[in-house]
């Protein structure tokens, strides 16, 4: 962990993203390392937004701006010359896809290969971190978790999307950025990032069921509607898949050709879990809470999702060592902080610093 810390002082990282959920955490951590950090996003999509509860705007060379505009992101590149990209910027929720598929189709698709484009023409770039999702794979709903070299798919709009980002980073990478022709004519190494259900402090986005609960719990006091109860998902905290991220694009910037490409950031058999065991597990901790039932069969969502990480700690020495008790603790406890008392920067600081060390 301290040789991570050490490796990105003074590295010149650019996220795209950077002003949502895992885009803050990220800045955090790398702000607090001593990275020079760019991030390139849309403003804030909620209120309150975790971007501007932990200042990141005035710490970090700062561009609200789409990924779709191609011209305006290969000036950014041009102007920053990153080192090394956190690509995070997406259209994220599954439901909101069935609203607006184009717009998901657009963001996840074409903004993955501007990114990859503006990457192309930036020399300066030595290692790229894609991150998509763990629902880009053909899902057939059996207990039988997914490896990196399974058959990519997507029922709904948003995973289709990603299942397509992949495809687009895939010929990017076989192209432009072969490994097999590193330090030859290229010297940059891309790899895409599929991670779980992640819950942490301070994710308000719409349809996520920690954001439902505490609204719920400290905000309305009513009961948390719920579309799924037994539902599997792959439960982590944010932290461990950003400290995925954060190993591999080192790797990458160090040469590790056999990491470039798909690699899945999952948690431990023990972290699949099904919605309302989550959900009994938040209301025992805080003492308080309770959830109704309201079906949607209009919008189809997967039941059952597991990941095959074994990649990650054979390649990485990467696992996931935070329990599901131990997450829900961390997350549930930051945002009783935030409703309690507001600030929430040195407890932010604090989970950091514990987890890395």
């Amino acid at each position: 962990m301290k040789n991570l810390q050490s490796f990105y002082k003074n590295k010149k990282v650019l996220i795209t993203g950077h002003s949502g959920f895992k885009g803050s955490w990220l800045s955090q951590i790398l702000l607090f390392w001593g990275a020079k950090v760019a991030g390139v996003s849309l403003r804030p999509a909620t209120s309150p937004a975790l971007f501007n509860l932990l200042k990141i705007r005035p710490r970090v060379n700062n561009y609200f701006a789409d990924v779709r505009n191609l011209k305006k992101i290969k000036e950014i590149f041009s102007r920053e010359k990153p080192e090394i990209i956190f690509h995070l910027a997406a259209q994220p929720i599954v439901r909101e896809s069935y609203d607006n598929p184009a717009l998901t189709f657009e963001t996840n698709i074409m903004g993955t290969a501007n990114v990859l484009e503006a990457i192309r023409f930036a020399k300066s770039v030595r290692s790229a971190v894609m991150i998509t999702t763990d629902k880009v794979y053909e899902n057939k709903e059996t207990d039988v978790p997914y490896k990196e070299e399974d058959k990519l798919g997507g029922h709904d709009p948003y995973s289709s999307s990603k299942a397509s980002a992949e495809i687009v980073i895939n010929s990017y990478v076989k192209s432009f950025f072969n490994p097999k022709n590193y330090n030859k004519s290229h010297k940059t190494l891309i790899a895409s990032a599929r991670a779980g259900n992640v819950i942490g402090g301070g994710d308000w986005s719409k349809d996520r069921i920690m954001t439902d609960v505490v609204r719920a719990i400290f905000e309305t006091k009513s009961a948390v509607i719920v579309r799924s109860p037994e539902a599997i998902r792959p439960w982590q905290f944010v932290l461990e898949p950003l400290y995925g991220y954060l190993a591999l694009a080192k790797n990458l910037y160090n040469g590790r050709r056999e990491l470039s490409g798909a690699l899945n950031l999952g948690p431990q058999e023990a972290g699949h879990l099904k919605v309302k065991d989550i959900l009994q597990r938040t209301f025992r901790h805080l003492g308080a809470g309770s959830y109704i039932l309201e079906r949607n069969l209009s919008k189809h969502e997967a039941t059952l999702l597991k990941l095959d990480s074994s990649k990650a700690l054979n390649y990485l020495k990467w696992r996931s060592a935070i329990d599901a008790n131990e997450a829900l603790k961390l997350t549930l406890d930051w945002y009783k902080n935030y409703y309690e008392n507001g600030d929430v920067s040195s407890l932010t600081d604090k989970q950091i610093k514990d987890f890395f060390k």
